[in-house]
């Protein structure tokens, strides 16, 4: 297992702008040839956006791009003509395919705060798509077939209480807030682990709330 901290992603975004980002991969003009990708799962990114802030119209192709809000609301619009407003507990999902222009902006009086998680598809092409699950529950999974990749959301409410973790080719964990124990590791909010053929793993809550996210890969 890699444990990754909290403290070693690359910081982004644009404090005057209102936007902070901290990346788990290499990203933007933060290029690092030793972390590229992990997997399907070519990054793992915390923004932060103060109300009013927001990313203008941008384009994505080939990449399904997962989103979970951890607080406010995440406005959504993009050119396929879909405009929502993503909370807490929802899972979104854009296949930008051939190519997709989005607009993600924070129009609350609250902060926000989301992960958005890319994955490179299997095969390339096809159409642009767009889907949200509103108020996903723990253990039901997410699954996004288009990259061989499934998402579960765990959450511990107390300490000692356990969850299983899905055996799997390549396992990614993601702490969202808590604290939660892997094996000998204890992880805290923003730490995350990469697992390889591990077989068995459990998450014990180590005191008050945690959750986690976890990315079930097949290659």
């Amino acid at each position: 297992m890699d444990v990754r901290r909290a403290d070693t992603r690359y910081r982004g975004g644009d404090p005057e702008a209102g936007t902070a980002s901290l990346h788990a991969f290499s990203f933007g003009s933060h290029y690092d040839p030793d972390n590229l990708r992990f997997g399907a799962l070519i990054a793992c990114n915390e923004e932060r956006l103060a109300p009013g802030a927001g990313f203008e119209e941008h384009r994505h192709s080939h990449t399904e791009i997962v989103t979970w809000v951890v607080e406010g609301e995440l406005t959504h619009r993009d050119t396929t003509g879909h405009q929502t407003v993503v909370r807490p507990g929802d899972v979104q999902r854009l296949s930008s395919a051939e190519g997709v222009r989005h607009v993600e902006r924070n129009d609350g009086s609250e902060p926000l705060t989301f992960v958005q998680m890319w994955l490179a598809p299997l095969e390339s092409g096809g159409d642009p798509a767009y889907e949200i699950v509103r108020g996903i529950a723990d253990p039901t999974p997410y699954a996004v077939p288009e990259a061989g990749a499934m998402l579960h959301v765990r959450r511990l409410g107390t300490a000692g209480e356990r969850t299983a973790v899905p055996d799997a080719a390549r396992t990614y964990l993601h702490v969202v807030r808590g604290a939660a124990r892997l094996g000998p590791h204890e992880l805290g909010p923003g730490d995350s682990v990469r697992a390889e053929g591990e077989k068995g793993l459990e998450l014990v809550g180590v005191a008050g709330p945690a959750e986690v996210l976890i990315w079930e890969l097949s290659e």
